[in-house]
């Protein structure tokens, strides 16, 4: 079996709980150290399946390796070869099969309820005994559109696309708003690094979908818990269509 090709864009948003999750099934891995200057790979049959990561960067910037990521999301889709994305991630699959990407009109920062749009496709990722609502990680100013073909399953009070698939029938992609791959330590080192940014918002009078500090650090260890739960239903159903199993 080839590896999983993770794709990470920055040093503090690595793959976390993903990683945990992967080797828990003893399912093989490489990291693509975007951020240390590491080229985008060109061939997707190389790997079993790819994982785009987040990052604090648009889409839609004039960066080297945006289009080569693009370009190997593409290939992923014609070669069958699942792809999943974490926020950025779920933009980038977005907008490399045909969606547009976009500023939202508020950020998301902190713990943000998600309610199932649609049920069938929720009970297939989540199971028939998920709740229909949930408490998700967020961290994002920007949007997707869905891509021809693809499925909305999970919505915010704010935000109407979190989640969707795009169904190949022995394959599927998966693409999140959210950071599902969250770890107590990666939410603080966040909200030391984000504090900031928090507090422009909330002093512009966008806090609508913004927590503070205190908020998100809050009850930490169980919020991660119920995370990474809810994560590994969603890896395990997306993992299903990787390749040499």
């Amino acid at each position: 079996m080839q590896p999983i090709g993770i794709l990470q864009h920055e040093v503090d948003t690595p793959p976390g709980y993903f990683v945990a999750w992967l080797e828990q099934h003893g399912l093989p891995f490489t990291i693509v150290r975007l951020d240390l200057g590491e080229s985008v790979p060109t061939r997707a049959r190389d790997f079993s399946g790819l994982c785009f990561m987040g990052g604090a960067m648009s889409v839609n910037d004039s960066l080297p390796f945006i289009e080569p990521e693009c370009a190997l999301i593409r290939d992923a889709d014609a070669a069958g070869v699942p792809v999943i994305g974490h926020c950025l991630g779920g933009q980038l699959i977005a907008k490399a099969l045909g969606a547009p990407v976009t500023r939202h009109r508020v950020k998301e920062i902190g713990w943000q309820p998600l309610a199932v749009t649609d049920a069938a496709l929720a009970d297939e990722w989540l199971g028939p005994d998920a709740p229909r609502t949930m408490e998700i990680f967020q961290w994002h100013g920007d949007t997707f559109a869905l891509p021809p073909g693809a499925r909305n399953f999970l919505a915010s009070p704010l935000c109407a696309h979190q989640a969707y698939v795009i169904d190949r029938g022995s394959f599927a992609h998966l693409g999140m708003q959210f950071h599902c791959e969250m770890t107590p330590e990666l939410v603080q080192d966040w909200t030391t690094t984000g504090a900031e940014e928090i507090a422009q918002e909330q002093q512009a009078g966008r806090a609508q979908g913004v927590q503070d500090v205190a908020e998100i650090r809050r009850d930490l260890q169980v919020r991660s818990v119920r995370l990474n739960a809810i994560a590994a239903r969603l890896y395990a159903r997306w993992a299903r269509g990787l390749q040499g199993q």
